[in-house]
């Protein structure tokens, strides 16, 4: 594709004045807070407690923090606009004009913003899906053939000032143009949004004049998508797109910023043209050759974004002195944006010295950029304590008992050896009917139900000493009872217990297993104002005790009705956690695997007919190039297999997955072998069922009919169209209803009234 015929460039554009290169800096910065201000700004402003001026002067104190602190840690360029009220992506359709037209008559700015979003009781909101292979979720652009962008770039430019006015040396980030499209989704019959991208370019090179104008010295262009497949003539396109960008008079020094993986071909067609640096991950992309680049800088990310491992400075200081001589200049970076990582170890008092000092969250890695900086300038000398430090942690790390338990190993290896499947799926179904005895389109629900504010207070309690065990279980008991009450009430066909002593579904597994770690405060951003804290996998795993069976007999001696147990599945524990990077992925997934797989044992002998084991983060650990994704997808399969074959053929094993576009996993969902697959499908209407259908899925899968990241209660008539609409593509005997995802987040009111319609949808489609 030539894109270049199709841009005319601004005619009031003016000389390029390049800048001079930097030495250290990052590629975006968390924006939630250290305690999650803005979180709770923003859903206080959605609950109409405070205005838009409080919320603003929060979100704006945050950036001012954020600013000084990158600067006083010695960083000579500091990321700005990458602040967000909800995502990046978002905020670059706003920048761009790309919002759907069903949410431009929301009169308010920062509503509309939010309908995009969140939806409202008469908007649907955008899909929202994985922000490439991590846990951060983006909003996905719709691009229709009356989409007609047009440049907004007051958010830019207001950040851009904020900075300039502290004294900061600010470069402003923004989602490139080539990851906005690829990222973006065609409605309405549009061709794909790739082919707009003539279109796009020049609203991009006014916008880089407009920055020039501003102050702006360095422009950063974030283009992750150039490490992936998903653009089938990326380096093509990059070359033609920058090649344009870099021949803007007038403007910045361009800095296009890839991260999450090699460059490959893409790296020579950017340093064809005329951009001024670029920024490679060599975290991820660790074998990344350089060449052609000695007339830019080259922004090295050595140290880690994503993970939460201190860097050892003496490899990542070889790295950097092999690659002087192969750009103009070098400078020092995280590998990505630190959104993905907790924002200080400081909090973090229940450590023991040995794990604390192989850490470094996000001020840490600060820190670690700024040292190894003034290493590659004046040598390993002039920051020889901090050297020291680091090889001691390392020495430390290798020899810890913790990472080495021979007795998992050796049972590991025992079990593999004896297989790790279970009967056949058609005779597995007829054991299952003839135990459970469900009506035709059963319905449930996906596992959470609202963690109240009495939950909350009664956890805060636990934590503070103002309530021991007993008195919080016997809390918590309560609210299943009031759980499993409600879903009778409601006539849903299989319960759940609710899981309110659960803080998170994958920290509550992780304080009970050895070789993890849970946080105090590492709160990392998932999406909009949804926060996790992922826990630590440091070293080999083991199950003490029994984790869930306790909380799912209780909760069956409450009903005829059968109660799933639940459970995390192993690629969903480690995709939501920080993983040790001293063995390979699929080693850690089998450990986790082996103690979900004692659990579902446990629960079979404790009478438990139906477990549910989740996965709705198969997709999200996918490698980004095709070569790389048979082996993780072969290694993902066998650990969910090993974590459910040990129960018998009359147990129904349900899983879940959610917020992914499944075509690149549809097979690996089929060869997961769960009898009942229940999959996000309310926001993209269904569409993954064809994808189903079209590898031959026979097993039972449960589509949501309704979407529970919006506050809006979907009609029973709404419910009823999209079964219809399964109903085409999966025969009633095969279909479950239920809803998008866990309802941990919702209202307890928009829940009843939402499964209450959900119930008589189902009612009405089996009649």
């Amino acid at each position: 594709m030539d894109v270049l015929g199709r841009c005319a460039l601004p005619s009031h554009l003016k000389d390029t004045q390049l800048s001079t290169p930097f030495t250290a800096t990052i590629l975006g910065a968390p924006r939630i807070g250290p305690n999650r201000e803005l979180k709770r700004a923003v859903e206080r402003y959605w609950a109409g407690r405070i205005d838009r001026a409080a919320l603003e002067e929060i979100a704006a104190g945050l950036r001012r923090d954020t600013l000084s602190s990158l600067a006083q840690a010695g960083l000579d360029s500091v990321p700005v606009n990458t602040f967000s009220y909800y995502d990046q992506v978002l905020d670059t359709a706003v920048l761009l004009g790309a919002l759907p037209a069903r949410v431009r008559g929301v009169a308010d700015d920062l509503d509309r913003y939010f309908a995009a979003a969140r939806g409202t009781a008469d908007i649907a909101p955008l899909e929202m899906t994985k922000w490439f292979d991590t846990n951060y979720h983006y909003l996905v652009p719709e691009i229709g053939p009356d989409t007609a962008f047009t440049l907004h770039p007051e958010k830019v430019l207001a950040e851009l000032k904020e900075a300039r006015t502290q004294g900061v040396s600010a470069r402003p980030v923004i989602v490139g143009p080539l990851t906005f499209l690829a990222l973006s989704k065609a409605v309405d019959g549009a061709g794909a949004p790739i082919e707009r991208l003539g279109e796009l370019l020049p609203l991009y090179a006014d916008l880089l004049v407009r920055l020039a104008e501003a102050g702006a010295s360095w422009v950063q262009f974030d283009e992750p998508v150039l490490v992936t497949d998903i653009l089938d003539n990326g380096a093509e396109l990059a070359e033609q797109a920058y090649s344009m960008l870099s021949g803007v008079a007038g403007r910045p020094a361009i800095l296009v910023a890839t991260y999450f993986g090699q460059l490959g071909a893409a790296l020579p067609a950017l340093a064809r043209t005329q951009i001024d640096g670029v920024a490679v991950d060599f975290v991820a992309g660790a074998d990344q050759p350089v060449s052609g680049l000695t007339d830019k800088l080259l922004v090295a990310g050595v140290v880690d974004g994503r993970n939460i491992w201190r860097t050892d400075l003496q490899a990542a200081l070889s790295r950097l002195d092999a690659l002087v001589g192969s750009a103009g200049a070098v400078a020092v970076s995280t590998s990505c944006s630190t959104l993905h990582v907790p924002y200080s170890l400081e909090p973090e008092t229940d450590l023991d010295d040995a794990l604390r000092s192989w850490l470094a969250f996000g001020a840490e890695k600060v820190r670690e950029v700024a040292t190894l900086a003034t290493a590659l300038q004046g040598g390993r000398d002039s920051v020889r304590a901090e050297f020291e430090a680091s090889d001691r942690a390392a020495a430390s790390r290798a020899q810890d008992p913790r990472l080495h338990n021979g007795d998992v190993r050796a049972r590991l290896d025992a079990v593999l050896s004896g297989g790790i499947s279970r009967g056949p799926a058609v005779e597995r179904r007829k054991a299952q009917e003839a135990r459970l005895n469900l009506p035709s389109l059963p319905t449930t629900t996906i596992g959470s139900f609202p963690q109240t504010v009495d939950i909350r207070k009664a956890r805060a309690a636990l934590v503070a000493g103002e309530i021991d065990e007993a008195d919080y279980t016997d809390r918590m008991k309560a609210e299943v009872e009031t759980v499993i009450r409600l879903q009778e009430d409601l006539g849903l066909d299989v319960l759940v217990h609710g899981e309110p002593e659960r803080n998170d579904m994958v920290q509550y597994f992780a304080e009970q297993l050895d070789g993890f770690f849970a946080t105090k405060n590492g709160w990392v951003q998932s999406y909009g104002s949804r926060c996790v804290r992922p826990p630590v996998l440091f070293g080999d795993v083991t199950r003490r005790q029994p984790m869930t069976v306790e909380w799912a007999t209780y909760a069956q001696t409450l009903t005829d009705k059968p109660v799933k147990g639940m459970l995390t599945g192993p690629v969903t524990i480690l995709a939501w956690s920080f993983v040790r990077d001293d063995q390979p992925l699929a080693d850690s997934a089998n450990q986790v695997a082996l103690a979900i797989r004692d659990e579902t044992v446990d629960l079979q002998s404790a009478g438990i007919a139906i477990i549910q084991v989740d996965e709705p983060a198969l997709r999200e650990l996918l490698p980004l190039r095709d070569a790389d994704k048979a082996e993780y997808l072969a290694w993902a399969v066998a650990a969910f297999r090993l974590s459910t074959s040990g129960v018998s053929d009359d147990i129904q094993i349900h899983t879940h997955l959610c917020y992914s576009e499944f075509g690149e996993v549809i097979g690996a969902i089929a060869d997961l072998d769960a009898d009942v697959t229940s999959i996000e499908a309310a926001r993209s209407h269904m569409e993954v069922l064809d994808d189903l259908n079209g590898i031959g899925f026979s097993n039972s899968v449960g589509p949501g009919v309704y979407d529970i990241h919006s506050p809006r209660v979907p009609t029973a008539d709404e419910m009823v169209t999209s079964l219809r609409h399964a109903l085409d593509a999966v025969p009633a005997e095969r279909l479950w209803v239920n809803p998008d995802c866990g309802l941990k987040t919702r209202k307890t009111d928009e829940v009843t009234e939402s499964l209450r319609n959900m119930v008589a949808a189902a009612v009405t489609v089996r009649g």
